[in-house]
C-alpha cells in the first residue's frame, strides 16, 4: 500500500500560536499502550499542528514510536507527522525531519557498572514468584535500561493482567526500592511506566531531558523561545515516568488516564 502524502505545515514561527508547543507522552497518551494510534487522534494531531508545535516524548526507541503512530498513519515517517520527535526521552531527537545531538547511556555510566547493574536485575528477577515470565527482562536503550518483571515479549492480554497484578502485588514498586538501596552509588533514577516495566536511567535524562533540545534550539538564530509548553501524560504523578515533566515549573502539565482523555483535553483546550 502507497504511504498517504502528508500534509505541508507553515514553518514553527508562523503558526497561529507560535510561541506554543505541545508535547505528548506515548502509551497511554496517544495510543493505548503499545497498540496504534486511532484516527481519530492522528486527525486531531494533525489539526493541532496547523496551530502550534507538536513533538512527543517517549521512553521508547524511534521504532516503537514508527509502529504506533507511523505505521497506522499509512507507513510514513514518525519524524515527519511532528515538527519534535524526542526517542529515549530525547537521547535521540529529531527537529522537523533533521536529527538533533544525541547521547548515550552506556557511555555515560560505564561498561564495569552496567554489567553490575544488569547481573543484579537478571538475579533478581530469577527468584521473583509472579504468575507469569516471558523473555527480555532487560532491554538496553540509548539512553536507558528498561526493566520488565514479566519480560517485553508478553502479549497484549498479560501485560493487562500483569498492570492488574502488580497494582496490588506491587512488584516494580519492590524491585524499584531494592535497586535504589543497591546502586545508591550510581547517580540513577528509576521511574515505573507503562503497564509491564520501569526505566533506569542518569538522574536528569528523564523526559525533561528534551527540554535541553527545545532551549538549545530556541537560542539559534531565528529560534524560538517557547512561553507555553503543554507536556500530556498518564504517568504523571511521583515515581510514574511523565512525573518529572508534568511538575517541571517550565512547563504546564495535563494529567490524563486514557487517549480519548487526551483527545478531550485538545478540543477544550485547542479546539481541535
Amino acid at each position: 500500500m502507497a504511504a498517504a502524502a502528508q500534509p505541508t505545515y507553515s514553518p514553527l514561527d508562523e503558526r497561529p500560536l507560535k510561541d506554543t508547543i505541545c508535547l505528548f507522552d506515548v502509551d497511554g497518551t496517544l495510543s493505548p499502550a503499545r497498540l496504534d494510534a486511532s484516527p481519530e487522534m492522528l486527525a486531531a494531531l494533525a489539526a493541532l499542528r496547523a496551530k502550534c508545535t507538536i513533538g512527543f516524548v517517549g521512553g521508547s526507541d524511534l521504532s516503537k514510536q514508527q509502529e504506533q503512530l507511523g505505521r497506522p498513519a499509512g507507513n510514513v515517517p514518525v519524524t515527519t507527522l511532528f515538527d519534535y520527535c524526542f526517542s529515549e526521552n530525547g537521547l535521540t531527537a529529531f527537529k522537523l525531519g533533521q536529527a538533533l545531538p544525541s547521547n548515550s547511556f552506556i557511555r555515560w555510566l560505564g561498561e564495569p557498572a552496567y554489567q553490575r547493574l544488569v547481573r543484579f536485575v537478571l538475579h533478581y528477577v530469577a527468584d521473583l514468584d509472579i504468575p507469569v515470565k516471558r523473555g527480555t527482562f532487560v532491554e538496553f536503550r540509548n539512553g536507558m535500561i528498561n526493566v520488565s518483571p514479566i519480560g517485553r515479549n508478553a502479549s497484549t492480554q498479560e501485560r493487562r493482567d500483569f498492570e492488574q497484578f502488580d497494582k496490588g502485588a506491587r512488584v516494580r514498586e519492590t524491585f524499584v526500592k531494592a535497586l535504589k538501596e543497591e546502586f545508591k552509588d550510581l547517580d540513577l533514577t528509576f521511574s515505573i511506566g507503562g503497564q509491564i516495566s520501569f526505566d533506569v536511567f542518569p538522574t536528569g535524562w528523564d523526559k525533561t531531558y528534551c527540554l535541553r533540545h527545545l532551549e538549545a534550539e530556541a537560542s539559534k538564530p531565528g529560534g524560538i523561545q517557547y512561553k507555553n509548553i503543554h507536556f500530556f501524560g498518564d504517568k504523571a504523578f511521583e515515581g510514574g515516568n511523565d512525573w518529572e515533566i508534568y511538575s517541571d515549573p517550565r512547563t504546564i502539565g495535563h494529567a490524563v488516564k486514557s487517549p480519548d482523555d487526551t483527545l478531550r483535553l485538545l478540543k477544550e483546550l485547542f479546539d481541535v
